[in-house]
């Protein structure tokens, strides 16, 4: 830029005329509109807040400075994307002075990215290294605790958020206890600071459940929160851990290692503490419950007792005894007639073979008339002429006696 336009006017050089701030102001605002009527600038969104008329506040930075800027609603409307912190961006506008607080920005009439920015390019990076270690993984994450004795809280204790936090805390259920870890949340000793207390909450035990994170801010505000020494402690922790960094649309790194994500830090608190009441009435309506239950189950032993009474026993012993009984004595006739009948088989069959036995007899066929001829020698019964011969001494035994005689012959 050409150093002749930014003469100064003669009568301020001159130090003669006195003049007001809104003078001063003014001739800074002309000078600037007439020297950089339109400008190209390239830098990093900081700091974007949209606003509800559709308007568009920001800073715009590089590494070393930052100035304000404003993109109007008619303006912001023809947009092909949606700003967001840490974005890199090539802007045409013109400078201008708010001359009531005397702060001068870029006006910006048109807005296109001109690449990743150099913070959301880091934490890219950073997010892709830890996650290749496991840190975000879902396996590890744990539940909070539904009853929490105690919740510790990592932040600034002079910040809003704290404040928030406590009243939160105390109206939902006054019995949970508040440990309170104070820690640096923004600059270059955040990260340490932050670590620090993590690691002695752990140390020596001192809650249940551990609330992590801090107030709104830009970008760069938050970055303390997506150091990885911060994020490590966070997935190393033993008490559950929940992240509560900025508002609903900010984030860090340490949100992907906590056990859970809160969108602001009232949200925490409320995650965290159950409502007295509402624990009141669960535990009421449990005892209820169980009341109710013992109360059935006592009424059910008694049903049960009493079918074990003198008179329901007997009719129970009488209805598994008669059946038996008229089993058995229908048993016992059977056996008996079975066996009535299986005697008179035997006896009718005795009968017939002493019949048998008796009509085969041979001394009742000898005192028929008839004789049995045998040798007298050998005492074999002669049933044939073949059996004896002449000469040979044979006996004759009729129905009585004994008769000896000789054979002669025989034909």
């Amino acid at each position: 830029m050409e150093m002749e336009k930014f003469i100064i006017p003669e009568e301020i050089s001159s130090g003669e005329k006195v003049y007001t701030v809104s003078q001063i102001n003014g001739v800074l605002k002309g000078m600037l509109q007439k020297s950089f009527p339109n400008i190209v600038l390239e830098g990093e969104i900081s700091n974007f807040k949209p606003h509800s008329t559709g308007h568009m506040y920001f800073s715009l930075k590089d590494d070393k400075c930052q100035i304000n800027a404003v993109m109007f609603k008619f303006r912001a409307s023809s947009l092909t994307f949606i700003p967001k912190d840490g974005m890199l961006v090539r802007c045409r506008g013109s400078l201008d002075v708010y001359e009531p607080r005397g702060t001068y920005s870029i006006v910006i009439n048109s807005m296109e990215l001109a690449g990743e920015g150099n913070v959301l390019l880091m934490l890219e990076q950073r997010k892709k290294k830890l996650a290749s270690e496991g840190l975000f993984d879902s396996s590890r994450k744990r539940e909070i605790p539904d009853f929490p004795k105690t919740v510790g809280v990592v932040t600034s204790q002079t910040g809003a958020a704290l404040r928030d936090i406590m009243q939160i805390i105390r109206r939902r259920n006054p019995a949970v206890g508040i440990t309170i870890f104070p820690a640096i949340v923004q600059g270059p000793e955040a990260a340490s600071s932050i670590v620090a207390q993590i690691e002695t909450a752990n140390r020596f035990k001192m809650c249940d459940v551990l609330i992590v994170g801090r107030g709104g801010g830009s970008l760069e505000d938050l970055l303390p929160f997506s150091e990885e020494n911060v994020v490590r402690a966070v997935a190393a922790s033993e008490i559950p851990v929940v992240s509560a960094v900025g508002h609903e649309i900010d984030w860090a790194l340490c949100d992907f290692a906590a056990d859970k994500r809160a969108p602001t830090p009232s949200a925490a608190a409320e995650l965290c503490t159950p409502v007295k009441q509402e624990v009141i009435a669960y535990l009421q309506n449990k005892a209820n419950e169980i009341h109710s239950l013992i109360k059935l189950r006592v009424q059910n032993l008694k049903s049960m007792v009493k079918q074990f009474s003198p008179e329901n026993m007997e009719n129970r012993f009488r209805t598994i005894e008669q059946p038996l009984l008229f089993r058995f004595d229908s048993a016992k006739e059977a056996l008996l007639s079975g066996m009535d009948e299986r005697l008179k088989d035997t006896r009718n069959h005795i009968e017939k073979l002493v019949n048998i036995l008796e009509a085969s007899n041979p001394k009742l066929i000898l005192a028929k008339g008839y004789s049995m001829v045998r040798d007298k020698a050998t005492g074999k019964i002669i049933r044939g002429i073949n059996d004896t011969s002449v000469g040979s001494e044979i006996e004759i035994i009729p129905a009585n006696g004994t008769i000896t005689a000789q054979v002669l012959g025989g034909t």
